[in-house]
């Protein structure tokens, strides 16, 4: 411990005594230890630190998977979740559950609520505890969830609340709890409030309250229309989670569940035929396609950091270098080897701690910005920080990269040649053929990396490029978009709902500032809330029993089209004719035209919708293919009805204005506002911004790489210059002899030029070998571009070659003007 103290130290005098080297060593470090943190803690945060629930390896989403029309992740009917309840031994528990707006009355203007209805053991399968209170039977009585019988429609109306709704809206009031509360026009006895990290298992809710499954009560059912539909096993609305039983695998479950529904397959063949099961981890549900993304993100990181040692091992090779003389009069002294590589180790780690502080105050900031850019549809976003783990993290990056960098300069400063250093006179900085062999071996592994580095970013640049240059099928310019959900307990009838949004179009488009306003049940770009129906085609046979034909489905108004620019390319558009009380009428877009007409027209032609109860509807345009899901997926068929003759309670309100849409924002609510004090008007935001959320995740990721990109160029760049600086240092001799003896400052340039344009020359062959073997690794994460694309490829190292020129040739331009006399005279 004495020696150690010693060490640390001397390692803080002799760091302090060469603040360039310790400098420049500590941004290099800091850059790329920040930069590995905060990728490390998000990382963490959403692949590493456990699921908010109770064994989570036991937890599975349960999906149907319809093989006939090849759509995975369906929901599941009523009555084949109490099949499968009662089917299956090797589940625990089935829970269900679905999402759904609701009106909370607080205050003057009422708010829009994101919940869910879920059944009665929604959160015994989760394995969830109030936040507030205890478990049902324990005293003290004070807060519960959800007991059993609770879903049943002759029960009161419960609710749970989310820690972040009690504490925003409720001011974190415990004795809120057995309080009833406002929604939808009804009240509601608050029975508990779920602990802070709680999450449901696909999206953020703010309430939860239990669902009636007779459907006696439509605001605790709104998904359904009737009653019936909850008989019918082709009604799949139901989310469902299953908890396994204690020693199950996912793969045993999965191949009973199999067989329960081949046995349901051959009960019911109207209905089940073809629809099977799928038993996803919750973990696999909430990730979804994050893992790759963030996987591939920390890899490149890594690298980056890789850089950044051996930019700092070069800075301690030619320190090294110029130690000679001092650790040879050590050595002669009495210190041994092990001693010296100890102390210069010492004086490594305390270089990278220090760093590895520096970066983590860098990477705080990192995190709270990419907190504040929220981006969409991430997972875990909000738990992401700096915790323990992150901090032992950053310990041991810190540790090893000093070990990593400090050691092979270490092992080589241990070894002088003592009789030639010792010398009187001798420069004895030249660190030897062997330390030049090191930097210039450095060097090659800087400019390799920095390679697969920028070839990976400049791949997801274009990528990203191609993504955002897709069209969408309609213009999202100058387009205010917001959200209504009308309560079923006060719109009770098709006419209330019809004439609410009649009015509201009207009063919209009449506005200051409005060009045009409609409306649709579904926005472009919106998979989660996105609407798909069954359909037959009047006179024409089904080609099997099992035909299964669907599509998109949107209820639009009659200005929609026009309002959207969406082509007509045959037939009319909708038009304020097409009421209740006209022929049923649809338009249909081009895909699915093709997809089910091939090359006969469909115009005139009549369909069905399964759901309407067979009402025939003669089809009276084609329209262009919009994109339902998102820019990188390829547009399905798509239906359009005229919403006043199917009226929906919820509707997505669409303004095209004449100026910044953001400044009609306000007025819009308040126009609504007035036609129904008591409606929310919820998700305002213009359809430039639906565009970017549909895009949000690539365009984080791309960021961050390039970002990487642009260090690890920068770091490359500092490096070719300090080894080609550090050679005209180490050559003075040698360039004033030469130029003694008539070289031209032409030749001296290209010589060092040349020296640093071959080592890049290698690595540049290395790192391309490397970025091509390793491309699978960002296929996945690539759209419209090949992983191995030719341009990237043939640009990226020029790029770097370029870089590489001008970092070699400023310290090579100074050996030109070396003085013969002056540097033979100093020698």
């Amino acid at each position: 411990m004495a020696n150690f103290i010693q060490d640390l130290k001397f390692a803080a005098r002799t760091l302090r005594s060469n603040l360039g080297f310790t400098v420049a060593a500590l941004i290099a470090l800091a850059l790329g230890t920040g930069a590995n943190t905060a990728v490390f803690s998000v990382v963490n945060s959403i692949l590493i630190r456990p699921l908010p629930y109770d064994k989570p390896d036991r937890i599975v989403v349960v999906w149907g998977n319809n093989q006939k029309t090849h759509r995975t992740r369906e929901p599941v009917s009523v009555p084949d979740l109490i099949d499968f309840r009662e089917q299956s031994s090797l589940v625990e528990q089935i829970a269900s559950f679905v999402y759904d707006d609701f009106s909370l009355s607080i205050g003057a203007e009422p708010e829009r609520i994101q919940g869910t209805m879920v059944s009665a053991n929604f959160f015994n399968v989760l394995g969830v505890k109030p936040a507030l209170g205890r478990v049902p039977g324990v005293k003290p009585a004070f807060g519960r969830l959800f007991v059993e019988g609770e879903d049943a429609s002759s029960s009161g109306r419960s609710v749970v609340l989310s820690n972040k709704l009690w504490k925003e809206r409720f001011g974190s009031d415990p004795s809120i709890v057995e309080k009833t509360i406002q929604l939808n026009g009804a009240a509601f006895t608050v029975v508990g409030i779920t602990p802070p990290e709680f999450q449901s298992p696909e999206k953020g809710d703010e309430l939860w309250v239990p669902m009636a499954f007779d459907g006696a009560d439509r605001l605790r059912l709104p998904s359904i229309s009737s009653p019936d539909d909850l008989r019918k096993r082709n009604r799949r609305f139901l989310k469902c989670i299953a908890r396994l039983k204690p020693g199950v695998g996912i793969q045993q479950a999965q191949s009973e569940m199999a067989t329960v529904a081949s046995r349901l397959e051959q009960a019911y063949p109207n209905s089940n035929s073809g629809f099977t099961v799928d038993l996803v981890p919750i973990s696999d549900q909430i990730l979804g396609n994050i893992r790759p993304a963030l996987k591939f993100l920390l890899v490149t990181v890594a690298l980056v950091l890789l850089i950044a040692c051996a930019n700092v091992a070069n800075l301690l090779l030619a320190r090294g270098a110029a130690r000679q003389k001092e650790i040879a009069i050590r050595t002669a002294m009495g210190a041994s080897r092990s001693r010296i590589i100890v102390q210069l180790l010492t004086e490594s780690v305390l270089i990278a701690l220090t760093g590895g502080a520096l970066g983590l105050a860098l990477a705080y900031g990192g995190v709270k910005l990419l907190l504040s850019i929220n981006p969409a549809n991430v997972p875990r976003l909000s738990e992401v920080g700096i915790d323990l783990r992150v901090l032992l993290f950053t310990l041991m990056a810190s540790v090893v990269t000093g070990l990593l960098f400090g050691a092979i300069p270490a092992i080589q400063a241990s070894k002088p040649d003592l009789n030639s250093t010792l010398k009187e006179g001798v420069r004895g900085t030249s660190g030897g053929s062997r330390g030049k062999q090191t930097r210039h071996t450095l060097v090659v592994l800087e400019v390799a990396l920095t390679q697969v580095v920028l070839i990976a970013a400049a791949l997801m640049l274009k990528s990203f490029y191609q993504l955002q240059n897709v069209d969408p099928g309609f213009n999202p310019e100058r387009v205010l978009t917001m959200q209504v959900t009308l309560p079923p307990t006060k719109y009770t009838e098709d006419d209330q709902i019809s004439a609410f949004f009649d009015q509201s179009i009207k009063r919209l488009a009449s506005l200051p500032g409005v060009e045009a306003a409609g409306a649709i049940t579904t926005l472009p770009l919106q998979p989660d809330t996105a609407l798909a129906r069954r359909f037959t085609i009047d006179g024409r046979a089904p080609s099997s029993p099992d035909e299964r034909l669907t599509a998109a489905y949107g209820a639009v108004s009659s200005d929609y089209f026009k309002l959207m620019s969406i082509p007509l390319l045959k037939g009319r558009y909708f038009e304020e004719r097409d009421r209740d009380k006209s022929p049923p009428v649809i338009v249909i877009n081009d895909a699915m035209a093709r997809l089910y007409w091939g090359q006969d027209d469909p115009l005139g032609k009549h369909i069905s919708i399964t759901a309407e109860g067979g009402v025939s509807r003669e089809i009276i345009g084609i329209v262009g293919n919009v994109k339902q899901s998102s820019l990188d997926s390829e547009s399905g068929a798509q239906m359009y009805e005229p919403f006043l003759q199917v009226p929906w309670n919820f509707m997505a309100l669409v303004l095209r204005t004449t100026q910044d849409p953001n400044s009609i924002m306000r007025a819009s609510r308040a126009e609504l506002l007035s036609i129904d004090p008591g409606q929310p008007v919820f998700d305002v935001k213009t359809m430039d911004q639906l565009v970017g959320e549909s895009i949000s995740q690539p365009r984080l990721y791309t960021t961050l790489v390039a970002i990487f990109a642009i260090l690890a160029l920068a770091l490359a760049a500092i490096g070719i210059y300090g080894v080609i600086s550090y050679a005209v240092t180490q050559r003075t001799q040698e360039i004033g002899i030469r130029m003694a003896l008539g070289a031209a400052p032409s030749t001296v340039l290209k010589m060092m030029v040349g020296q640093a344009m071959f080592l890049t020359g290698i690595g540049l062959i290395l790192g391309i070998v490397a970025a091509f073997l390793s491309g699978r690794l960002l296929a996945d994460l690539l759209f419209g571009v090949s992983e191995r694309d030719v341009t990237v490829f043939l640009v990226i190292p020029c790029v770097l070659a370029a870089v590489a020129l001008v970092s070699s040739y400023l310290p090579a331009r100074r050996a030109t003007r070396v003085d013969p006399m002056l540097a033979l005279r100093a020698e």
